[in-house]
């Protein structure tokens, strides 16, 4: 997996590992075939997960069998596009949110691969952010089960031992990061030796600092009427580079891998670490008896602006020539349910979609999901961006920023060269 790809990275999260998901492998229904009344075809990405959801679907539609594969996100996107240009495509397959890579939304809907899924009733019920990223040309292509966020996910025991608190405003965040530092242990660990780590301190601060005072910014950056260099872009990297001139992070971020900053907050040397939900379950692996909670990063001194970057997983969409398009449409519906969706997102360790579905989140994402509910979160930036190019621009940039080589402004006009040149 690339695992610089954030959409990807949060589409094949497991909560037991991240790179379990990268493994092939695959699993065949017994039974029917190939296109009749009672059997499916399926193209997962979801290993780990999709096993359950299936055996659930099965027993509550007898008779029914489903063939599924999985694979890892690489091999699924090398393979996908090509079956669905030969009609050898299943009849459902994973499919991820908004644009950038081989197998995502608008890259599949625009030829018309896929399904229009818009009449099926949770359409309609999905949040905005979602909804925005499942959708081409104002019709739902993706059903999109789960969703992941970006903050700053504590040690309990470490805040404990630091007598601190988890900050709620800028000012209270740097001031902080001043105490933690005086104590001899760092806000936060940074593993920015992994170039995909770089992004995620300023995705939480861009979410608060360009998505606050204005919604509309994806829109207008695809019209041309702004750009990343003249936008609260700047003001969120400036925010990112104060944080580290501030020591919010341990010496040495660029030396520091994901591995290394996990065990760095899970054995409290830092007292925290700005990271996906998805760390959490790795958090606890290093220190079973550590309580670990996510928190929103703060980027004004106005608690109320806050929000937070949550990611739509990557989700199902149905093949527009299927040879059984009926039971693929109840299984997307099934993968919707209440049932189908907190089978998804329990073995994930993340949450779901849509609301009322009498999902217990683990305690530690109490924050996230309320952000969530009330719709005071803003999509995974990239996931709207015309190309792959311009992320790849930023996370070296990033790497530049914290080595001396590079600066703000340089990094934000070069990711706006990319970003014009289209898809």
């Amino acid at each position: 997996m690339r695992r610089h790809t954030l959409t990807a990275l949060a589409a094949t999260t497991t909560a037991a590992a991240l790179l379990a998901a990268c493994s092939g492998g695959t699993e065949a229904g017994s039974g029917g075939s190939a296109g009749g009344s009672k059997t499916l075809t399926l193209a997962s990405i979801d290993q780990g997960s999709v096993e359950d959801v299936v055996k659930a679907f099965e027993k509550a539609n007898p008779g029914v069998k489903v063939r599924y594969t999985t694979s890892g996100a690489d091999q699924y996107q090398q393979q996908i596009r090509t079956q669905l240009s030969s009609g050898t495509a299943p009849d459902v397959m994973s499919v991820w949110p908004g644009n950038g890579n081989p197998g995502a939304t608008y890259v599949l809907a625009e030829p018309g691969y896929l399904r229009d899924l818009s009449d099926q009733a949770w359409a309609a019920k999905l949040p905005e952010a979602i909804k925005s990223v499942a959708q081409y040309d104002g019709k739902t292509y993706t059903a999109v089960f789960g969703q992941n966020g970006i903050g700053a996910v504590y040690n309990e025991q470490a805040m404990t031992k630091a007598g601190l608190t988890p900050p709620d405003t800028w000012t209270k965040l740097l001031a902080f990061c001043r105490d933690a530092k005086a104590k001899g242990t760092p806000a936060f660990a940074l593993g920015n030796q992994d170039n995909w780590v770089t992004q995620l301190v300023l995705y939480d601060l861009v979410a608060t600092s360009v998505y606050g005072p204005d919604r509309d910014f994806d829109q207008k950056m695809q019209a041309g009427q702004t750009t990343f260099a003249d936008s609260s872009w700047k003001t969120a990297l400036d925010k990112y580079v104060t944080m580290e001139k501030t020591g919010c992070f341990q010496k040495n971020p660029l030396g520091t891998n994901y591995e290394a900053s996990q065990q760095l907050a899970a054995t409290g040397k830092t007292l925290g670490i700005v990271q996906g939900n998805w760390v959490i379950a790795l958090l606890k692996q290093k220190n079973p008896q550590g309580t670990f909670t996510l928190k929103a990063l703060p980027a004004t001194d106005d608690p109320a602006q806050t929000l937070v970057p949550a990611a739509a997983g990557a989700g199902y969409g149905v093949n527009a020539k299927a040879k059984n398009p009926e039971l693929a449409l109840k299984f997307v519906n099934f993968v919707m349910s209440p049932e189908g969706m907190n089978l998804f997102v329990k073995k994930q360790g993340g949450l779901p979609t849509l609301p009322d579905t009498g999902y217990r989140a683990d305690p530690s994402l109490a924050e996230l999901s309320r952000f969530i509910t009330s719709n005071r979160t803003v999509p995974f930036m990239d996931q709207l961006w015309p190309n792959a190019k311009v992320q790849q621009t930023m996370l070296s940039g990033l790497q530049e920023i914290f080595s001396g080589q590079s600066t703000p402004e340089k990094l934000l006009n070069e990711m706006d060269t990319d970003y014009k040149a289209g898809s």
